[in-house]
């Protein structure tokens, strides 16, 4: 008998339906075959199904058995057709009835005792058989919360291999699961860092909020103590909310990544990766395509601490991501790409001992042993990062103050005031949404600088030796520090502090 069920196969962030036929005939000589690209998991899926239905108390006769998983071009990965493969097999073999098999999708890893276990990417397979018509998908309980977000498609959570069986029979009335998105948003916001506990760091603070207000990235540099991870950790405080729809991309790409915990990722996300990460976990990679750090960061902040600890050769694999928002993955089996739309924060000591500059520690290196470790972060990378800032060791005077630092609050109002009016002012070039993302088209257009100022930016082109992508970034920052102001044009002050950020690279490296 030919029986025909429904899943899904994930691809990148997306997903791609997959029509699951089992064939089963009666025999003496009982076997099993899969066909249709299955990787191992896929094949293996034949003991885990066989163990579950038996343990479940579904007896079956001996049969020759075929699966075929439709379209048979496209790679089937990972044990989440267990359960729909299950089902097909009963019905198949006419063990149980199961008229809403072909009309309901069932996704679902099966343990030997029957239980139902957590898949990846149960929000894009969701969006994916929305997308092509389907009303409801049948799927594990620990995966309920993030399809449930997807509107227009029920979501039944299904416990064991029987409950499958008793709501793919119609012996059961489906229960359709429900979340609150107002209720989870509630809840991220509450809580939390907050920029008051940062006492001092006065220009680390103001540079802070020059780089969430007009998207750039930034790079703190100074002595062990000082403050920067506080600082970096912080800055998720004061970048503006997810939107709905921004929080269901993120969430597809945790779900994908199997970095889910919970059902909806409300928050701007942190990554903070050790420095012995790989490239292919920084950018994603693997035999198999899977997100990586920059793609988990997508929509909020990628934390580098220790800079020149990571490997060089994972750094310079940043630089495409960082112009192009995405990451395009090739392997033989096919190119994906991941969005990797992520403000870069980054940290670093001034030379290996810590102390170079410190006022009042002497510092231990030697001058060849300094520029070797700040080699490490090449100049083509330091050119896409707009500020650089000093973060020296805070007084006592400031650390023992009773007063708290300004709030993240506060701090977060003036940001949303300023991304306002960028929106307002790009909103008839797609895809531009901050001052980070304008053009070089559009710098002279948006970036419209006083006569002074226009003098003194030539001037620091000839002293410090800029790129065109340094002058690029200047402009940019400049025109942020100008929206922070109130101001229409680029003055010479506001054009004095965005060069104060990028001088440190060319009169220290």
């Amino acid at each position: 008998m030919l029986t025909k069920a429904h899943a899904a196969a994930v691809l990148g962030i997306g997903a791609e339906p997959v029509e699951i036929e089992v064939h089963a005939l009666a025999s003496e000589e009982p076997r099993t075959r899969v066909v249709g690209l299955p990787d191992a998991a896929v094949k293996e899926s034949v003991d885990r199904v066989q163990a579950a239905l038996r343990n479940s108390g579904f007896g079956l006769r001996p049969a020759a058995v075929t699966i075929n998983l439709a379209p048979a071009d496209l790679r089937k990965e990972g044990p989440v057709y267990d359960l729909p493969i299950a089902l097909a097999l009963l019905a198949a073999r006419e063990a149980a009835r199961l008229p809403l098999l072909g009309e309901v999708p069932v996704l679902g890893e099966l343990a030997l005792s029957g239980e139902v276990r957590r898949i990846r990417g149960a929000l894009p397979i969701t969006l994916a058989l929305r997308e092509r018509g389907f009303r409801a998908v049948a799927l594990p309980e620990a995966n309920a919360d993030e399809a449930a977000l997807v509107e227009g498609i029920d979501v039944w959570p299904v416990r064991d291999l029987r409950h499958a069986a008793a709501l793919l029979s119609g012996a059961e009335a489906p229960a359709p699961h429900r979340v609150d998105r107002d209720r989870l948003f509630a809840q991220a916001a509450a809580g939390g860092e907050d920029f008051a506990d940062v006492k001092g760091q006065a220009l680390a603070r103001r540079a802070v909020e020059v780089a969430v207000a007009g998207g750039h990235n930034i790079l703190l540099i100074g002595s062990p103590g000082s403050g920067k991870t506080m600082i970096a950790r912080r800055i998720p405080t004061i970048l503006p909310p997810l939107t709905p729809d921004e929080a269901l991309e993120v969430t597809a790409i945790h779900s994908v990544a199997g970095a889910l915990r919970g059902g909806l990722v409300a928050r701007r996300p942190f990554r903070a990766p050790h420095h012995t990460v790989s490239d292919a976990g920084l950018i994603g990679g693997g035999t198999h395509p899977t997100p990586g750090e920059v793609s988990l960061a997508h929509r909020g902040v990628l934390f580098l601490d220790e800079l020149p600890e990571f490997h060089r050769h994972v750094l310079e694999v940043l630089r495409q991501p960082l112009e192009d928002g995405a990451v395009t993955i090739a392997r033989t089996a096919g190119t994906l790409t991941f969005p990797a739309d992520f403000m870069l924060v980054a940290a670093m000591n001034p030379c290996p001992c810590g102390f170079a500059g410190d006022p009042k520690r002497a510092c231990r290196c030697t001058e060849p042993q300094i520029r070797r470790y700040r080699a490490r972060v090449s100049g083509p990378l330091l050119d896409r990062i707009d500020l650089h800032v000093e973060v020296p060791a805070v007084p006592f005077g400031d650390l023992a103050a009773q007063a708290p630092g300004e709030s993240s609050a506060a701090i977060r109002e003036r940001v949303l005031r300023c991304r306002a009016l960028q929106a307002e002012r790009y909103r008839a070039l797609p895809g531009v949404r901050t001052n980070a993302d304008l053009p070089p088209g559009g710098l002279q257009r948006f970036c419209p600088l006083e006569p002074a100022a226009a003098r003194i930016l030539r001037d620091a082109m000839d002293d410090l030796g800029l790129t065109a992508r340094a002058y690029a970034r200047i402009l940019r920052v400049a025109r942020t520090i100008a929206d922070l102001a109130g101001a229409a044009t680029i003055a010479r002050e506001h054009l004095f502090e965005a060069i104060q950020y990028r001088a440190l690279d060319h009169a220290q490296w």
